[in-house]
């Protein structure tokens, strides 16, 4: 899939957002039991301490991502899915970094997030986007099947 990747904040409970946000929640479900899933809702994707972003090349969308404000003391990303088409062309990176755009907008320093030990290609980027591990935090639990990461946001010069 080629052409440029156009990103921007979207209502998820379009039937294009929904459709995404359906196939990651089955390709989630297809790895993980339901008790290792953290998925958020349309609704709580629609709060207004979460910002949702699509990505479309062509007018098409093909990943969405979200991050969660967690009282100005870090930014979570949520709902990070690449339609299979699209992936390997550098859109989940993009979202990424749209997202922790969005969280420095908010004053935010910090990303963190939670995914899981049978996702080598989310890992990587990842990895390469500076996010280390780190135990558990906020609400979730230890839990074999999940790797929590973090990374410093850098702000940028005033």
């Amino acid at each position: 899939m080629s052409g440029e990747v156009r990103i921007a904040e979207e209502d998820p409970g379009t039937p294009e957002a929904r459709a995404l946000l359906d196939a990651g929640a089955a390709y989630a479900a297809s790895l993980y039991p339901a008790e290792s899933n953290h998925l958020l809702d349309v609704d709580a994707l629609r709060r207004p301490h979460v910002t949702f972003l699509m990505a479309r090349i062509g007018g098409r969308a093909v990943g969405c991502g979200a991050v969660v404000d967690h009282h100005a003391e870090y930014g979570e990303v949520k709902r990070l899915y690449v339609a299979p088409e699209a992936r390997g062309g550098g859109v989940g990176a993009r979202l990424l970094e749209m997202l922790e755009a969005t969280a420095r907008g908010r004053g935010l320093g910090l990303m963190r997030l939670e995914t899981g030990t049978k996702q080598p290609e989310a890992l990587a980027l990842y990895r390469r986007m500076g996010y280390r591990e780190i135990p558990s935090f906020g609400e979730y639990q230890p839990d074999p099947l999940s790797i929590f990461m973090e990374k410093r946001l850098a702000h940028p010069p005033s």
